[in-house]
């Protein structure tokens, strides 16, 4: 008996470990890995002509060279339309970026007439439902590229392809478009769907514009009501339970309500729970805190993105001895890259302000109440780790929680955004608007400002608060008073 056991002791100690249960690799995810089943459907009617035509078809390959091409990842089908729907590349059918490219390249173009309704109808029910990947693609795209109006109807294959689930841009080329139509055709709303262009010569110019409104429909599936519209992107104080982790306190105005955050709140929170595709490559990162006391003089991360090796995807750290603020993101060529604002003394003053990113894929640009900072030039990003965890107010490198008031933390997926959300909810910034107004001839609104009351004229407002009118500030320059 004590030799078996003898022998059974040493077999176990020369057997190789049981695997670990929870040992999942961390991936990547952004709007390269975004899982689409997407589908361009061009016009190749006798109106575009065959070097427009060729001018198109190198736009499908730019668009098309921001995702990675594969049975994992998007895959791209081509039909071209005249007076019949030819389907020119089936989905799946190239699995790699260099043999789409070639075949893309290889269309021969059509010539006719232009049935637009029946080409959408035709990729609904034969090149949609014909994807061999069937729920495993997250997101099923359709891109009508016309120069034109349809000979047919467009409105009834249109409202199909949105039945059945499919999310459909419109772009115009020239001036023979009917914009009615393409409202038709497009998903609401149209400012985020309907795209122009003046000619083919100049479609190029809406490239940007394109790719990150399809890197949006990929990553970024939630909305966030503001004001009259809804802003794709991530309301992180719901997405991170801050609102049920945190005390609730009063905000910057009788209207608001903030969280407050101390040493014992944890928000700590997986990060494929937040960003489950990633992030986009153009985002604007909004926050309207207050620091006071002890941590108007800490250095931590109000935000950050960690991968499972605690390596930082993206981070917004604030340090109070410098008075400055960093942002941090993930680099082609480093682990990480950082870039340091300076000038955000009044950030550190115990008051309420906001706090702005305009992050691009090669600028990002720091606000504080509406005011410019500074902007910086970063190099390309690579998409972030998603098996960590997304975490806020933590002191660099710890887990120790700072404590912080705030009232908004948003992610917003439109950079144009950066335009649009104003600082309405700061004392200062609406002083700023109530003394630039001029009195209309004595009739004024009284502004229900916590602990204050200003008489003022009543300008147009955003969330119940003014809002300057008028030209939109000059890139790169700084922002004045409203």
């Amino acid at each position: 008996m004590l030799l078996l056991w003898s022998v059974w002791s040493v077999t176990l100690l020369l057997l190789p470990p049981p695997p670990l249960e929870a040992a999942e690799d961390d991936v990547r995810a952004g709007c390269s890995t975004a899982v689409n089943d997407l589908v361009y459907i061009v016009d190749g009617s006798w109106s575009v002509g065959f070097s427009d035509f060729d001018t198109a078809k190198q736009w499908l390959i730019n668009i098309s060279s921001q995702f990675d091409i594969s049975s994992h990842y998007t895959q791209v089908a081509v039909v071209q339309y005249s007076d019949t729907p030819w389907l020119e590349i089936p989905l799946g059918k190239h699995q790699g970026a260099a043999e789409l490219i070639q075949a893309i390249r290889g269309i021969s173009y059509l010539g006719g007439n232009t049935q637009t309704g029946r080409a959408i109808k035709f990729a609904v029910d034969h090149v949609f439902s014909a994807s061999q990947r069937g729920s495993v693609a997250k997101n099923h795209i359709a891109v009508v590229v016309t120069d034109g109006k349809s000979q047919d109807d467009v409105v009834d294959a249109s409202m199909e392809a949105r039945a059945q689930g499919i999310t459909v841009f419109a772009v115009g080329v020239g001036s023979e478009i009917t914009t009615s139509e393409l409202i038709s055709i497009a998903n609401k709303p149209s400012s985020t769907y309907v795209l122009n262009a003046e000619d083919y010569t100049t479609i190029d110019r809406i490239r940007d514009s394109m790719e990150q409104k399809l890197c949006e429909e990929s990553v970024c599936p939630t909305r966030i009501p503001v004001a009259s519209r809804d802003e794709k992107g991530f309301e992180l104080l719901v997405g991170l339970n801050i609102e049920s982790k945190a005390e609730k306190v009063p905000g910057s105005l009788l209207s608001e309500t903030a969280f407050a955050l101390s040493a014992s709140t944890d928000v700590t929170e997986n990060t494929r729970d937040i960003f489950p595709e990633g992030l986009p490559p153009s985002y604007v990162f909004v926050s309207t805190l207050r620091l006071k006391g002890a941590s108007a003089k800490l250095t931590f991360d109000l935000w950050r993105v960690l991968s499972k090796d605690q390596e930082v995807q993206a981070a917004v750290t604030l340090a109070g001895r410098s008075r400055s603020v960093t942002f941090s993101t993930t680099s082609v060529t480093e682990k990480e890259q950082r870039v340091a604002f300076k000038g955000f003394q009044d950030l550190y003053d115990g008051k309420w302000h906001q706090l702005k990113l305009l992050v691009r894929p090669r600028l990002v640009a720091a606000f504080l109440d509406d005011e410019l900072i500074q902007e910086a030039p970063l190099d390309p990003a690579e998409p972030i780790y998603i098996n960590g965890e997304t975490q806020v107010a933590k002191k660099r490198g710890t887990d120790v929680t700072v404590e912080v008031e705030i009232q908004k933390l948003r992610l917003y997926c439109d950079p144009h955004q950066s335009d649009r959300e104003t600082a309405c909810e700061i004392y200062s910034v609406v002083r700023r608007s109530v003394s630039s107004e001029p009195n209309r001839g004595g009739r004024g609104g009284r502004l229900q400002l916590r602990g204050r009351s200003t008489r003022a004229a009543r300008p147009a407002r955003t969330h119940g608060f003014p809002r300057r009118e008028g030209k939109r500030r000059p890139a790169g320059t700084r922002r004045e008073a409203w």
